[in-house]
């Protein structure tokens, strides 16, 4: 690469797509396809390329993809079928005395416990109690299992309602939204201080210290809220314009809908034998004679490797969710991108199942090695957090500080890393160089789009399921006489509700994250695949911490 005396031929031939030395993440000098002004090619010497035969350029890969990241796979393989093994010899190695030991007295001339004679009643006295109880409050679990029914049904129509009005009414939905987002805390924080005050059972069992505690806490997170939204006000009309263009991207898939939640039940049935292996694992073992202040009783004593597979299925079990995150996220990338990528505006066919394809054949080593590391990190974060009960001292915060640091870092890889594995099937660390790379060169930076975003479609899911949550309540009260328990179903309602919806905005994110990838490549290459999509994403900030010496070739950003 030279100054700009050079043969065009010469520089046109380097960005064929066909050639072998083509470097990686190149860009044409010129766009024909991008609407900007002419910009004046850099007289500098730039940096030599990296191996051109290292790289490729970047786009979706519609070709068959190899195998990446067999190790980690491997791995995980090796995890869930020593969970599973171990599991079913738990089943066939099980003492079926275990319910029995408190029939089991010590014998002092054997020095060991025999079973007596006498029956206990304590199994069928606890069953009894439970009948009892159940009876006593049919009612109100009546009442809640179908007020739960109802909301998961309401859910569907609730999700596909709201991402029809982010679509077409984003702005409206949003500054609607924000006055809520102070004004519903604030209600429901003083309407429970004043109904606990009326309440003599309240009262009493919060003092008025205590409430005025509580009332002061939540109006001062209210104020960080007030703050936030105030800091952040010249954010929020592109922010809109951003979540439009999101809730776009995925009114034209609605099959995620359909897929991502037959994933999250596959997980659950995936879950079912484990939970069962580990209710079989605690029957290994024997009855053994303990001696307690000179007297001796039987109990029951686990086998030595039972605390083992405990800790083995529930490293499984969490690796398996973490790891079955990042396949919808997969999924949610490759199938956005392939629309994306798309000339017309027309949804490719079979977008979906290709990306599944992809997300549990060949790419499924990656998708394992990034649910690996989000639960290292994880557990890593859990760890330093606790270590903050610890005594205080200069050593201890300083590490905590580096391992927060090392932590973040990873966290700011890993967030576009497997988006941009879904888009061209590289391994994980490739993805996560070539991501890195991708961004710097073009002065984008990913902080912007992830939190304002995320905050205000929070807000509306908090409000939206508030608001659910008091008509719930209105109807129990007036319908039935269940009391201060009909308080406790609109919580449960406001639960499932906010679940539900907050995993409609996970879906969401990911889109919003998969769509800036895109762009950046877009930018990248000089080209223009959705020009909605470009009209919005190039008033983004520049990242001036990722400036390269490499010229972007998209002006007036």
């Amino acid at each position: 690469m030279g100054s700009t005396e050079e043969d065009p031929n010469k520089l046109n031939s380097l960005h064929d797509p066909s050639s072998p030395t083509q470097p990686l993440l190149s860009k044409p000098t010129t766009s024909t396809s991008y609407p900007s002004s002419p910009i004046e090619e850099p007289t500098s010497i730039l940096p030599p390329d990296p191996d051109p035969t290292q790289f490729l350029q970047i786009s979706y890969n519609y070709d068959p993809r190899p195998f990446k990241d067999l190790p980690f796979l491997i791995l995980f393989a090796l995890l869930v079928l020593c969970t599973f093994g171990f599991g079913i010899f738990s089943i066939f190695n099980r003492n079926t005395k275990y319910d029995d030991v408190s029939s089991y007295t010590y014998d002092s001339s054997t020095s060991t416990c025999v079973e007596s004679s006498s029956l206990s009643l304590s199994n069928s006295n606890r069953v009894f109690g439970f009948v009892m109880f159940s009876s006593s409050s049919s009612s109100f679990w009546k009442v809640l299992i179908w007020t739960l029914v109802i909301t998961l049904i309401l859910t569907v129509p609730i999700c596909f309602l709201l991402l029809w009005l982010l679509k077409r009414y984003t702005k409206q939905i949003v500054y609607v939204s924000l006055p809520f987002i102070v004004i519903m805390p604030i209600f429901l924080d003083v309407y429970w201080f004043v109904a606990c005050t009326v309440s003599s059972s309240c009262s009493d069992a919060f003092p008025l210290v205590y409430r005025i505690l509580v009332l002061v806490f939540v109006l001062l997170v209210v104020g960080v809220i007030v703050w936030i939204l105030v800091a952040n006000w010249h954010r929020i009309e592109l922010t809109v314009q951003i979540i439009g263009v999101a809730s776009d991207a995925l009114s034209r898939n609605l099959g995620l809908f359909l897929v991502l939640p037959l994933l999250t039940i596959g997980l659950v049935v995936y879950y079912a034998p484990i939970v069962v292996f580990l209710v079989f694992a605690r029957l290994n073992g024997k009855i053994v004679a303990r001696e307690s202040k000179g007297e001796y009783t039987c109990v029951w004593k686990q086998d030595n490797w039972v605390p083992a597979y405990y800790t083995l299925a529930i490293l499984t079990m969490l690796w398996s969710l973490t790891a079955m995150v990042e396949a919808q996220v997969y999924v949610i990338s490759g199938t956005i991108a392939q629309w994306y990528f798309s000339k017309d505006d027309s949804v490719p066919k079979r977008s979906i199942r290709s990306s599944l394809r992809n997300a549990f054949g060949p790419s499924s080593g990656t998708v394992c090695l990034s649910g690996l590391l989000i639960f290292v990190v994880r557990v890593v974060r859990a760890a330093v957090d606790s270590a903050r009960q610890d005594a205080p001292g200069i050593v201890n915060l300083v590490l905590r500080c580096c391992v927060n640091a090392f932590l973040s870092a990873i966290d700011f890889l890993n967030k576009f890393t497997i988006n941009f594995a879904a888009i061209t099937g590289e391994v994980y660390c490739t993805s996560a160089r070539m991501t890195y790379e991708l961004l710097r060169r073009n002065l984008l930076s990913a902080v912007f789009v992830e939190t304002v975003s995320t905050r205000l479609l929070g807000g509306i899911v908090f409000v939206l399921s508030a608001i659910y949550a008091i008509v719930v309540w209105a109807i129990v009260k007036g319908v039935n006489s269940l009391g201060v328990d009909s308080y406790l179903v609109a919580v449960f309602a406001w639960l499932l509700l906010i679940v539900v919806l907050t995993f409609f905005i996970h879906v969401l994110d990911n889109v919003i994250d998969t769509v800036y990838i895109c762009y950046a490549i877009d930018r990248d290459r000089g080209e223009v695949y959705k020009q909605d999509v470009h009209e919005v994403y190039v008033h983004l900030p520049i990242s001036r911490s990722l400036r390269s010496p490499f010229p972007s070739s998209t002006p007036g950003v």
